[in-house]
């Protein structure tokens, strides 16, 4: 486990043997677990490796400094294939845009399943890379992030800024 800057505040990152992301979660959010305990529970021994987290690190640190819109991090997702599917689609939101959770299940070929798109959505273990963030309410408005909707906001302000955006809360949606 280590731990990079982010537009969020301070993000503990875990990578398995072969440098690829396992779990990203942010130091100051609100969780009722730890990413040490989850992913020794799943059977991974913790410790500190800066060559294996190297890419990792340098790519968030790029996300963080507004140069990296795109992650080419090799990341593993654990999940049955509907949060596969769902965690798929929120990979192909672009930078600094948004979707309904409407517009994921559609895309994902069942209109009617905005609720469990955000069940999905919800145990997201790799925010920013599979950008969670971007996902908003039918209303337009922000709703639902793990560790706090003031991290979603951040991260969203921060997209904005870095397109030159002047109304970080009001990322548009282009649709699916």
């Amino acid at each position: 486990m280590e731990t990079v800057e982010s537009p969020a505040g301070p993000l503990a990152l875990a990578v398995d043997g072969e440098g690829a992301l396992l779990w990203l979660q942010f130091v100051e959010g609100d969780y009722e677990w730890t990413v040490e305990g989850e992913l020794e529970e799943e059977g991974y021994r913790v410790g500190e490796d800066a060559g294996r987290t190297a890419r990792a690190r340098e790519e968030l640190l790029e996300y963080h400094a507004g140069e990296r819109r795109e992650f080419g991090v090799p990341f593993v997702l654990r999940g049955t294939e509907w949060q596969k599917a769902v965690w798929g689609a929120l990979a192909r939101i672009p930078y600094g845009e948004t979707r309904t959770y409407g517009d994921i299940a559609a895309t994902l070929g069942r209109p009617r399943s905005s609720r469990a798109v955000g069940r999905a959505n919800a145990t997201n273990r790799l925010p920013l890379v599979v950008p969670c963030h971007r996902v908003i309410g039918a209303d337009g408005s922000l709703t639902g992030f793990a560790g706090g909707m003031h991290l979603k906001v951040r991260l969203l302000e921060h997209e904005a800024r870095v397109l030159g955006g002047e109304d970080a809360g009001m990322v548009t949606s282009s649709g699916a």
